[in-house]
Formats: structure tokens, C-alpha cells, sequence
């Protein structure tokens, strides 16, 4: 017989929301303190309002796309590891 779990404070659809509607809070007052925040950029760019918000976004798109693309280069079969054991490779 399987033992039930016992919830956690994640389980909860209603805590979950509230963690998500804290985190867009404290999203928006940074993005918001962050046009009152002195900036010393080394290039003008680097002062627009906002820079490194949108930097760090599209850096994380653009490694998304990297990383699927290069799954088309280190893809394994499904059974990879399974075919090794039965050849009698113990790495």
C-alpha cells in the first residue's frame, strides 16, 4: 500500500498564486526603482532606461535556441545507456 504525502506549502494552488503575485510585485518596483538608480555605463547605451532588463532577457532567448539547437548535435538514443550495459561496458 503507497503512503500519502503529506502536502507541502507548494501544493496549494492559492499559495502558489501568491508567490507568483509577490514576485510580479517585486518585479515592478524594480523595474520602477530602477529609473531612479544612478547608472555609470561605460558605453551610452548602457544608460537607456531599462538596458539591463532587456539585455538579460534576450540573452536568455538567445541561449534558449542555442541549447535547442545544439541538442540536434549531442542527442543520444532513447536507449543509449541500456545498449552499453548489455554490450558489458561498466564505465
Amino acid at each position: 500500500m503507497k503512503k500519502k504525502r503529506e502536502l507541502t506549502f507548494l501544493d496549494s494552488p492559492e499559495n502558489r498564486a501568491k508567490i507568483m503575485r509577490y514576485f510580479y510585485i517585486t518585479l515592478l518596483i524594480l523595474l520602477i526603482l530602477d529609473f531612479f538608480v544612478p547608472k555609470h555605463g561605460h558605453f551610452s547605451w548602457e544608460l537607456a532606461p531599462e538596458f539591463f532588463a532587456v539585455y538579460g532577457f534576450l540573452a536568455l532567448v538567445t541561449l534558449t535556441f542555442i541549447a535547442k539547437a545544439l541538442r540536434f548535435f549531442v542527442r543520444r538514443k532513447e536507449d543509449y545507456y541500456e545498449m552499453k550495459r548489455k554490450e558489458g561496458h561498466h564505465d
